[in-house]
């Protein structure tokens, strides 16, 4: 029997993905790092830690990885993402209702710490979850699923209590790789392999079908 339920944020809880893309793509571009070569979906899931070998490639070594962290840092606390008007219609309604039923809820996210809080705040969700797990508190992010046992050990519940709402490819081979079942919001703009997932929905409200 389901008693908690562990949320992905980015793409779950806020329709961010888009904006996360066009933000980075704009600080890479005043950088001179031409990233036309990828999309949206290969950053999906992941944090930033894990994105520059995939953007400087061949050229990663003549970059200070580390300066170029910090620069970005600030250049994401300088233009931070609108969250008040990027949260799923849903979302409120179903965190509502599911406090409202008795389960338990937590969050487990790759993003940074910084930006979960604001995207919660901002959006009057920072009471919504029992806890919050950031990637970065952890050596490997998603789809290591080291953030889900943790999540699991600090419910302090069994596994098949748990259930896991996930949209990227990471996050659900994470949740699958920690032993849990995990139910995938169906990606139909950036062509996500979402086939890992046990279940698929539509919207975040189709969940309650799978808590009966």
């Amino acid at each position: 029997m389901i008693t908690a339920l562990i949320f992905d944020m980015d793409g779950v809880l806020f329709d961010t993905e888009l904006f996360y893309f066009k933000r980075r793509q704009k600080f890479l571009h005043e950088q001179g790092i031409d990233i036309s070569h990828l999309a949206p979906k290969d950053f999906i899931g992941g944090n930033v830690k894990q994105t520059w070998q995939l953007v400087l490639g061949e050229d990663y070594k003549k970059w200070d990885i580390c300066e170029l962290e910090q620069a970005y840092m600030a250049y994401k606390l300088a233009n931070p993402a609108p969250y008040q008007d990027l949260i799923m219609t849903d979302v409120k309604s179903v965190i509502n209702d599911l406090k409202v039923k008795g389960y338990r809820l937590a969050l487990a996210s790759s993003s940074a710490m910084v930006d979960i809080e604001r995207a919660l705040k901002e959006s009057k969700l920072q009471h919504a979850f029992e806890f919050i797990l950031s990637g970065e508190d952890f050596p490997e992010s998603k789809p290591n699923p080291a953030i889900y046992e943790a999540a699991v050990a600090q419910l302090d519940l069994e596994k098949s209590e748990v259930l896991v709402i996930e949209d990227s490819q990471k996050g659900i081979e994470a949740g699958k790789r920690a032993g849990l079942k995990v139910i995938a919001l169906k990606d139909e703009r950036f062509g996500v392999d979402q086939s890992q997932a046990d279940e698929m929905i539509e919207k975040l409200d189709q969940v309650f079908d799978f808590l009966k």
